[in-house]
Protein backbone atom coordinates (compact mmCIF):
# COMPACT_ATOMS: atom_id res chain seq x y z
CA UNK A 1 0.00 0.00 0.00
CA UNK A 2 1.11 3.57 -0.68
CA UNK A 3 3.31 5.30 2.26
CA UNK A 4 2.09 8.64 1.88
CA UNK A 5 1.77 10.46 5.02
CA UNK A 6 -1.17 13.09 2.95
CA UNK A 7 -4.93 11.97 1.93
CA UNK A 8 -4.65 9.79 -0.94
CA UNK A 9 -6.40 11.92 -3.74
CA UNK A 10 -8.83 9.79 -5.77
CA UNK A 11 -10.85 10.22 -8.99
CA UNK A 12 -13.94 8.97 -9.51
CA UNK A 13 -14.93 8.65 -13.01
CA UNK A 14 -17.71 7.70 -14.30
CA UNK A 15 -19.79 8.23 -18.17
CA UNK A 16 -22.74 9.25 -16.43
CA UNK A 17 -24.79 8.06 -19.38
CA UNK A 18 -27.47 6.06 -17.61
CA UNK A 19 -28.31 9.03 -14.83
CA UNK A 20 -28.57 10.94 -17.91
CA UNK A 21 -30.78 9.25 -20.22
CA UNK A 22 -34.44 9.31 -21.31
CA UNK A 23 -34.80 5.92 -20.78
CA UNK A 24 -32.67 5.11 -17.78
CA UNK A 25 -32.88 8.62 -15.70
CA UNK A 26 -35.83 7.94 -13.32
CA UNK A 27 -34.61 4.78 -12.02
CA UNK A 28 -31.13 5.96 -11.52
CA UNK A 29 -32.19 8.93 -9.54
CA UNK A 30 -33.82 6.43 -7.09
CA UNK A 31 -30.86 4.20 -7.17
CA UNK A 32 -28.31 6.47 -7.00
CA UNK A 33 -29.81 9.93 -6.59
CA UNK A 34 -25.97 10.88 -6.25
CA UNK A 35 -24.96 8.68 -9.89
CA UNK A 36 -22.63 5.62 -10.13
CA UNK A 37 -19.67 7.93 -9.20
CA UNK A 38 -21.27 9.54 -6.27
CA UNK A 39 -22.39 6.78 -4.50
CA UNK A 40 -18.43 5.21 -5.34
CA UNK A 41 -16.83 8.54 -3.56
CA UNK A 42 -19.44 8.81 -0.83
CA UNK A 43 -18.89 5.27 -0.23
CA UNK A 44 -14.67 6.05 0.09
CA UNK A 45 -15.31 8.30 2.17
CA UNK A 46 -17.47 6.20 5.06
CA UNK A 47 -14.63 3.75 4.80
CA UNK A 48 -11.16 5.73 4.95
CA UNK A 49 -12.50 8.84 6.78
CA UNK A 50 -9.44 12.00 6.43
CA UNK A 51 -7.17 9.40 4.51
CA UNK A 52 -8.92 10.13 1.08
CA UNK A 53 -9.97 13.24 -0.72
CA UNK A 54 -12.22 12.41 -3.29
CA UNK A 55 -13.16 14.09 -6.63
CA UNK A 56 -15.58 13.16 -9.22
CA UNK A 57 -15.24 13.57 -13.53
CA UNK A 58 -18.09 12.64 -16.04
CA UNK A 59 -17.31 12.00 -19.88
CA UNK A 60 -19.52 15.18 -20.56
CA UNK A 61 -17.16 17.54 -19.01
CA UNK A 62 -14.53 19.43 -21.26
CA UNK A 63 -11.35 16.39 -21.60
CA UNK A 64 -14.05 14.09 -19.80
CA UNK A 65 -12.93 15.66 -16.33
CA UNK A 66 -9.81 14.20 -17.02
CA UNK A 67 -7.21 17.29 -17.70
CA UNK A 68 -3.43 16.85 -17.14
CA UNK A 69 -4.00 18.76 -13.95
CA UNK A 70 -6.62 17.25 -12.58
CA UNK A 71 -4.30 13.67 -13.20
CA UNK A 72 -1.31 15.22 -11.69
CA UNK A 73 -3.31 15.84 -8.98
CA UNK A 74 -4.59 12.31 -8.45
CA UNK A 75 -3.34 9.29 -7.22
CA UNK A 76 -6.07 6.80 -7.91
CA UNK A 77 -8.21 6.82 -11.20
CA UNK A 78 -12.04 4.73 -10.74
CA UNK A 79 -13.46 3.80 -13.77
CA UNK A 80 -16.84 3.01 -14.78
CA UNK A 81 -18.12 3.30 -17.89
CA UNK A 82 -20.79 1.03 -19.93
CA UNK A 83 -22.34 2.15 -23.10
CA UNK A 84 -20.08 5.39 -24.13
CA UNK A 85 -16.66 3.17 -24.19
CA UNK A 86 -16.58 4.70 -27.87
CA UNK A 87 -16.97 8.34 -26.95
CA UNK A 88 -13.77 8.87 -24.71
CA UNK A 89 -11.42 10.87 -26.58
CA UNK A 90 -8.04 8.42 -27.44
CA UNK A 91 -5.67 11.77 -26.41
CA UNK A 92 -7.57 11.01 -23.04
CA UNK A 93 -6.54 7.40 -22.94
CA UNK A 94 -3.31 7.93 -23.72
CA UNK A 95 -2.76 11.16 -21.02
CA UNK A 96 -4.54 8.35 -18.34
CA UNK A 97 -2.30 5.41 -19.98
CA UNK A 98 1.08 7.37 -19.04
CA UNK A 99 0.19 8.65 -15.69
CA UNK A 100 -0.49 4.93 -15.15
CA UNK A 101 2.50 3.92 -16.11
CA UNK A 102 3.98 6.98 -14.38
CA UNK A 103 2.96 5.22 -10.91
CA UNK A 104 -1.34 6.36 -10.71
CA UNK A 105 -3.40 3.94 -9.66
CA UNK A 106 -6.29 2.48 -11.50
CA UNK A 107 -9.13 0.86 -10.34
CA UNK A 108 -11.49 -0.65 -13.35
CA UNK A 109 -15.05 -1.36 -12.23
CA UNK A 110 -17.80 -3.54 -13.96
CA UNK A 111 -18.59 -3.17 -17.89
CA UNK A 112 -15.53 -0.90 -17.54
CA UNK A 113 -13.75 -4.16 -18.91
CA UNK A 114 -14.57 -2.98 -22.64
CA UNK A 115 -12.84 0.98 -21.83
CA UNK A 116 -10.36 1.44 -24.55
CA UNK A 117 -7.93 2.13 -21.51
CA UNK A 118 -8.54 -1.60 -20.11
CA UNK A 119 -8.07 -3.00 -23.39
CA UNK A 120 -5.00 -1.33 -23.98
CA UNK A 121 -3.46 -2.29 -20.94
CA UNK A 122 -4.07 -5.10 -20.69
CA UNK A 123 -3.78 -6.01 -24.64
CA UNK A 124 -6.44 -8.61 -24.96
CA UNK A 125 -10.11 -8.08 -26.12
CA UNK A 126 -11.19 -8.20 -22.32
CA UNK A 127 -14.75 -10.20 -23.38
CA UNK A 128 -16.86 -12.27 -21.35
CA UNK A 129 -20.01 -14.05 -20.93
CA UNK A 130 -22.74 -12.26 -19.29
CA UNK A 131 -26.23 -12.46 -18.11
CA UNK A 132 -28.61 -9.36 -16.66
CA UNK A 133 -31.06 -11.75 -14.80
CA UNK A 134 -31.32 -11.00 -11.49
CA UNK A 135 -28.94 -13.55 -10.78
CA UNK A 136 -27.56 -13.86 -6.78
CA UNK A 137 -23.26 -13.41 -6.51
CA UNK A 138 -21.30 -14.82 -3.98
CA UNK A 139 -17.54 -13.00 -4.06
CA UNK A 140 -15.19 -15.59 -2.59
CA UNK A 141 -11.73 -14.39 -1.61
CA UNK A 142 -9.22 -17.24 -2.72
CA UNK A 143 -6.15 -14.83 -1.79
CA UNK A 144 -7.06 -14.43 2.21
CA UNK A 145 -3.58 -12.24 3.09
CA UNK A 146 -3.68 -9.74 0.24
CA UNK A 147 -4.26 -6.11 1.51
CA UNK A 148 -7.50 -6.24 -0.65
CA UNK A 149 -9.22 -8.65 0.59
CA UNK A 150 -8.61 -7.23 4.68
CA UNK A 151 -11.65 -7.02 6.61
CA UNK A 152 -13.71 -8.77 3.47
CA UNK A 153 -16.01 -11.24 4.47
CA UNK A 154 -15.74 -14.66 3.12
CA UNK A 155 -18.35 -14.59 0.76
CA UNK A 156 -19.57 -11.34 -0.11
CA UNK A 157 -23.28 -11.58 -0.40
CA UNK A 158 -24.74 -9.93 -3.29
CA UNK A 159 -28.89 -10.91 -3.71
CA UNK A 160 -29.16 -9.16 -6.94
CA UNK A 161 -26.46 -9.18 -9.63
CA UNK A 162 -25.52 -9.11 -13.19
CA UNK A 163 -24.24 -12.05 -14.18
CA UNK A 164 -19.97 -12.47 -15.10
CA UNK A 165 -18.81 -15.67 -16.70
CA UNK A 166 -15.92 -16.72 -18.11
CA UNK A 167 -14.23 -16.70 -20.37
CA UNK A 168 -12.71 -13.77 -19.68
CA UNK A 169 -10.17 -12.71 -22.22
CA UNK A 170 -7.71 -10.82 -20.11
CA UNK A 171 -4.00 -11.98 -19.37
CA UNK A 172 -3.19 -14.46 -16.50
CA UNK A 173 -3.66 -11.79 -13.09
CA UNK A 174 -0.05 -10.90 -11.27
CA UNK A 175 -2.62 -11.88 -8.24
CA UNK A 176 -6.33 -13.43 -7.82
CA UNK A 177 -7.80 -11.90 -5.34
CA UNK A 178 -11.49 -12.55 -5.86
CA UNK A 179 -13.50 -15.51 -7.78
CA UNK A 180 -17.10 -14.88 -8.15
CA UNK A 181 -19.68 -17.58 -8.49
CA UNK A 182 -23.52 -17.23 -9.25
CA UNK A 183 -26.99 -18.61 -8.96
CA UNK A 184 -26.78 -20.14 -12.86
CA UNK A 185 -23.09 -22.01 -11.49
CA UNK A 186 -20.66 -19.69 -13.76
CA UNK A 187 -18.19 -18.86 -11.89
CA UNK A 188 -16.11 -15.34 -12.99
CA UNK A 189 -12.45 -13.85 -12.02
CA UNK A 190 -14.10 -10.96 -10.27
CA UNK A 191 -11.04 -9.40 -8.47
CA UNK A 192 -7.73 -9.25 -10.38
CA UNK A 193 -4.75 -7.08 -10.11
CA UNK A 194 -1.94 -5.62 -12.83
CA UNK A 195 1.16 -4.35 -13.02
CA UNK A 196 1.98 -1.89 -16.04
CA UNK A 197 5.23 0.41 -15.83
CA UNK A 198 4.68 1.79 -12.35
CA UNK A 199 1.51 1.80 -11.65
CA UNK A 200 -0.85 -0.94 -9.96
CA UNK A 201 -4.15 -2.02 -11.59
CA UNK A 202 -7.40 -3.31 -9.64
CA UNK A 203 -10.28 -4.90 -11.67
CA UNK A 204 -13.06 -5.28 -9.86
CA UNK A 205 -16.45 -6.79 -11.57
CA UNK A 206 -19.33 -6.71 -9.13
CA UNK A 207 -21.24 -3.23 -9.57
CA UNK A 208 -23.89 -2.53 -12.08
CA UNK A 209 -26.54 0.26 -12.76
CA UNK A 210 -29.65 -1.66 -12.75
CA UNK A 211 -28.63 -2.85 -8.88
CA UNK A 212 -27.32 -0.90 -5.86
CA UNK A 213 -24.40 -2.80 -5.44
CA UNK A 214 -22.09 0.75 -4.76
CA UNK A 215 -24.29 0.86 -1.48
CA UNK A 216 -23.18 -2.54 -0.50
CA UNK A 217 -20.84 -2.00 2.63
CA UNK A 218 -18.94 -5.02 2.26
CA UNK A 219 -18.43 -3.44 -1.73
CA UNK A 220 -17.59 -0.50 -0.40
CA UNK A 221 -14.34 -2.16 1.95
CA UNK A 222 -13.18 -3.74 -1.16
CA UNK A 223 -12.75 -0.04 -3.23
CA UNK A 224 -12.01 1.28 -0.30
CA UNK A 225 -8.83 -1.61 0.36
CA UNK A 226 -8.19 -1.16 -3.12
CA UNK A 227 -7.28 2.34 -3.08
CA UNK A 228 -5.12 2.15 -0.56
CA UNK A 229 -3.53 -1.45 -2.40
CA UNK A 230 -3.05 1.14 -5.59
CA UNK A 231 -1.90 3.96 -4.01
CA UNK A 232 1.74 5.36 -5.39
CA UNK A 233 4.09 4.89 -2.60
CA UNK A 234 5.25 9.00 -3.32
CA UNK A 235 3.86 11.44 -4.87
CA UNK A 236 6.51 14.08 -6.46
CA UNK A 237 8.93 13.15 -9.34
CA UNK A 238 6.86 9.76 -10.29
CA UNK A 239 8.19 9.36 -14.59
CA UNK A 240 6.91 6.27 -16.16
CA UNK A 241 9.91 3.54 -16.99
CA UNK A 242 11.85 4.88 -20.08
CA UNK A 243 14.46 4.20 -22.32
CA UNK A 244 18.07 4.82 -20.84
CA UNK A 245 21.43 5.70 -23.04
CA UNK A 246 24.09 4.26 -20.94
CA UNK A 247 27.06 5.99 -22.75
CA UNK A 248 29.37 4.76 -20.61
CA UNK A 249 30.11 1.62 -17.89
CA UNK A 250 30.13 2.07 -14.40
CA UNK A 251 32.99 -0.29 -14.19
CA UNK A 252 36.48 -0.47 -16.38
CA UNK A 253 37.84 -4.34 -15.36
CA UNK A 254 36.82 -3.73 -11.78
CA UNK A 255 37.72 -0.27 -11.48
CA UNK A 256 34.98 2.67 -11.32
CA UNK A 257 34.95 4.65 -14.15
CA UNK A 258 35.44 8.24 -13.31
CA UNK A 259 33.13 9.60 -16.13
CA UNK A 260 30.33 8.25 -14.55
CA UNK A 261 30.69 10.97 -11.89
CA UNK A 262 31.00 13.47 -13.53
Amino acid sequence: MGSMDEPIRVTVWNENFHETSERDGAAMAERYPEGIHGAIARGLGDQLGDRVVTRTATLDQPEHGLTEEVLEQTDVLTWWAHMRHDAVDDAVVQRVQDRVLSGMGLLVLHSGHFSKIFKRLMGTSCSLAWRSADDAELVWTVAPGHPIAEGVPHPIRIPEQEMYGEYFDIPAPDELVFLSTFSGGEVFRSGCTFRRGRGRIFYFSPGDQDFGVYHHPDIQRVLANAVRWAAPEQRSGREAPGLVNRKVPDFVGATPNAEVAR
